[in-house]
């Protein structure tokens, strides 16, 4: 199973390049920019990941972050990625990116988005993975603050296809950002949004109803309300769970209790994905291969969970078409092996 999984053709669409920060280039970065840390070492940075709830992983993912300075920085976080991801056999990938985390620090958004954008582009030229970008607002910043980086990103529209909501979830609900989602919505980008990690039912309704969002970041709690269940599925909408970092997080105790196996028996679609793969202890390939032991799911449970990875990605219907009769023909071969 190990094997079908790391050879199986997929997509990711819930990952923070934030997050994919490894402890080697954390301190790459660190000595390259005279930025100093309170760790001196990979072991000292990897100790310090351990966290008891998302707040105490959002102080460690700042902190991080500081040592991303010049466009190259943002270049070299975001093509290592897709190295990674190009190994496990990642065909595309939806990269959020915060830039609220880095123009508070006085990093410009040209900065930010050009190294990104130009790993994107090299990463499909030399690694054949395509990609696009999701602009994440900081939901724990005001809405003002999010309207100054919907503003900051309108010369750049032409790279970025969606925009999200993340960072601390409780308290700040979707509601807050109503207007500005409105806004982007108007500007051409396409819905997304954190909701029902931390937050009960009550924020998917809000992220689905004000934001009108096209997919759900995470969505655990759905299955506190069936009406909200039925919901996501009469509307098509699919959600992408991220199962090591919701043990990290706490948001469920053990792989074993997750409950996925429930999502896809009432029917709702979904994805599987890393989240923050460097803090959470595992690229994609490992959260299939954890999730699917833990709950002893089958290579067609696996695959319909790729084809949903293709299927709602935010891809032109030609390529979403190409994807999935290569992940078809995958599958055909190796579902007697």
């Amino acid at each position: 199973m190990d094997t079908f999984i790391n050879n199986l053709p997929k997509a990711e669409l819930h990952v923070h390049i934030e997050g994919t920060l490894e402890p080697e280039l954390l301190l790459k970065l660190a000595t390259r920019n005279n930025i100093k840390l309170p760790y001196k070492t990979i072991n000292e940075i990897k100790n310090a990941y351990d966290f008891n709830c998302l707040q105490d992983f959002l102080d460690i993912y700042y902190q991080g972050a500081k040592v991303l300075i010049t466009e190259n920085d943002f270049f070299d976080l975001t093509y290592s990625y897709f190295e990674k991801s190009a190994l496990q056999n990642v065909k595309h990938l939806e990269i959020m990116f915060d830039p609220q985390t880095h123009t508070n620090r006085g990093v410009t958004f040209e900065t930010v988005i050009s190294g990104i954008s130009r790993a994107c582009d090299m990463a499909e030229e030399k690694l054949g993975v395509t990609s696009i970008l999701i602009m994440s607002y900081l939901r724990h910043l005001s809405e003002n603050e999010a309207f100054k980086t919907l503003q900051s990103s309108l010369p750049f529209k032409e790279l970025i296809t969606s925009v999200g909501l993340d960072s601390s979830e409780k308290d700040n609900p979707p509601s807050k950002f109503q207007n500005v989602f409105k806004a982007s919505v108007k500007e051409g980008y396409i819905p997304v949004a954190h909701a029902g990690e931390e937050g009960n039912s009550d924020y998917i309704w809000e992220a689905l109803n004000l934001l009108e969002i096209k997919r759900i970041d995470h969505g655990n709690n759905c299955l506190q309300d069936i009406n909200l269940v039925n919901e996501i599925i009469k509307r098509d909408i699919a959600l992408t769970i991220c199962p090591l970092s919701n043990i990290s997080l706490k948001v469920v105790e053990n792989l074993e209790d997750h409950p996925l196996k429930e999502m896809l028996q009432l029917g709702l679609n979904i994805t599987i994905n890393s989240d923050d793969p460097a803090y959470f202890g595992g690229h994609i390939n490992k959260n299939y291969q954890k999730i699917q032991q833990a709950l002893n799911l089958s290579k067609l449970d696996i695959y319909g969970m790729a084809q949903n990875s293709f299927k709602y990605s935010f891809l032109n219907d030609d390529k979403k078409e190409q994807y999935l009769n290569d992940l078809e023909v995958y599958y055909n071969k190796n579902i007697d092996l």
